[in-house]
């Protein structure tokens, strides 16, 4: 039977994105992303929760990554959740899960006269690791 693991998520940059390389010689950016979550409580009251999502990047499009976005970058994106773990430097085992990003678009805002337009750039790496 096939699966599925497809993560979609639209928010912005908790932070710029860091970059290292394998290696290999694969480059690979990462960063958190902050999504927020809005509902009305039982008082009728406005709430606001909010979740930072470790993203991972690979290749082409961690190095466009690197050089467009910023904290408080505002991007979609649409990958898979990838779960791994790592001894840690206190001997213990730490598990991590994060999304692999397979296509991200970076998301701007120009002004008009009519007021905000929202403007997508797609940027996507079919070589990824």
């Amino acid at each position: 039977m096939r699966s599925v693991n497809k993560v979609i998520l639209m928010g912005n940059l908790a932070a710029a994105p860091e970059m290292r390389s394998t290696p290999t010689g694969k480059n690979i950016a990462t960063f958190s992303l902050a999504t927020n979550n809005e509902w009305r409580n039982s008082a009728g009251e406005n709430q606001r929760s909010t979740d930072f999502h470790r993203v991972v990047v690979w290749n082409g499009l961690a190095t466009q990554c690197e050089k467009f976005l910023k904290k408080g970058s505002a991007i979609y994106l649409e990958g898979r959740l990838h779960n791994r773990s790592y001894e840690g430097n206190d001997k213990k085992r730490h598990y991590v899960t994060e999304i692999t990003a397979e296509q991200i678009n970076f998301i701007r805002l120009k002004k008009t006269k009519d007021g905000d337009m929202v403007s997508l750039e797609t940027q996507d790496d079919s070589d990824e690791e």
